[in-house]
């Protein structure tokens, strides 16, 4: 039976992705990755973060069959991937960190003989070619050699050539890195547009910006190990709070102070922090920006006058930096290069 033809046998309440406990410890006793569980839901798009080192590529190369953990399970699309690797690898689409399209070859070409590849039967090769060739915006040069393309081209033919089986999960390893802003908008538009059509995508990325765009929900990863998971809004809402900061017209340090004790008598900003600055003062709480009508008619009637205001939430960027760190890098642990003994490759 053709990757193309097979389909896996699912229920509805199966996720697309299910990891439990796995590791992966290399020959030299390096441990990439410790204890990894998690469940990814059909049609989610789920994002990976973490540091150089923390392991993400090990651990999608675990996923998707090119190593075997050292200890756990991962069934993808219901197949388990040391029972039946072969049920996975059909199952999926795998965009690595590098380019694989052939250069030599158009962008019709490279879809040809992927398709050929995947076993699309003949009859639907040239469609599927066409609908993909619209899905990553190559009409135009369908028939130019892939070598004159830019980095962004060829990143989108590649994640083309990843699709034509159709398949219901897709995996996509730092597919922006490099990009010029540009270029990674517009692939960020097509893993939206792929998405939108049913896709279950795994993406792992350090670009803080595309996940918190993109992800449904996302795991961060350190030191081989999850530290956290849930929705960009949930893990931002947990690690920070709301930041105002007000600039005075009239900076004097009696007005500073006469502002600042009238912001601490509004009771959702009381439990918060009120610091001076130079030309004012900030204000941090859980539920800063929702009060930022009660404190301005806080300073009114403190006969305080506002010269600026601005209010920041907190990011992924937070988010990060506050369950993250670069211990990985420090102390070797995780995947680097100096890491040469590999774990068991699976065939």
């Amino acid at each position: 039976m053709s990757a193309y033809q097979s389909r896996p046998n699912r229920t509805e309440a199966e996720s697309a992705i299910d990891a439990q406990n796995v590791h992966v410890t290399y020959a030299d006793g390096t441990e990439a990755v410790r204890g990894v569980s998690l469940s990814v839901e059909r049609g989610e798009f789920f994002g990976f973060l973490g540091p150089n080192g923390a392991g993400k590529t090990t651990t999608i190369k675990t996923l998707v069959t090119l190593l075997r953990p050292t200890q756990g399970s991962v069934r993808i699309n219901g197949y388990d991937t040391a029972a039946d690797p072969d049920g996975v690898r059909r199952s999926i689409g795998y965009m690595a960190q590098e380019t694989s399209i052939d250069r030599e070859l158009t962008p019709r070409e490279n879809l040809r003989l992927a398709c050929k590849l995947y076993g699309v039967p003949e009859r639907e090769r040239e469609d599927r070619i066409d609908e993909l060739l619209g899905l990553v915006d190559l009409q135009d040069v369908a028939d130019t050699r892939s070598e004159k393309f830019s980095g962004g081209m060829k990143k989108r033919l590649d994640a083309a050539t990843v699709l034509v089986h159709q398949p219901p999960v897709v995996f996509l390893d730092e597919p922006t890195t490099g990009l010029d802003p540009e270029a990674r908008l517009r692939l960020w538009e097509y893993f939206e547009r792929i998405n939108d059509r049913g896709t279950t995508v795994f993406l792992t990325t350090q670009y803080l910006k595309e996940a918190d765009r993109l992800c449904d929900r996302l795991s961060l990863l350190q030191s081989g190990q999850i530290t956290a998971t849930g929705s960009p809004e949930t893990l931002k809402s947990e690690v920070g709070a709301d930041t105002c900061t007000v600039t005075l017209e009239d900076p004097t340090a009696e007005r500073i102070e006469r502002a600042m004790a009238a912001v601490r008598r509004i009771e959702p900003l009381a439990a918060g922090t009120v610091e001076e600055t130079d030309e004012g003062f900030t204000v941090t709480a859980e539920r800063a920006r929702a009060a930022t009508s009660e404190l301005f008619a806080a300073l009114g009637e403190a006969g305080v006058a506002v010269e600026s205001f601005d209010v920041r939430s907190p990011t992924l960027d937070d988010v990060f930096l506050a369950l993250t760190d670069d211990a990985a890098d420090a102390d070797g642990t995780g995947e680097t290069e100096a890491t040469v003994a590999a774990p068991e490759v699976a065939e």
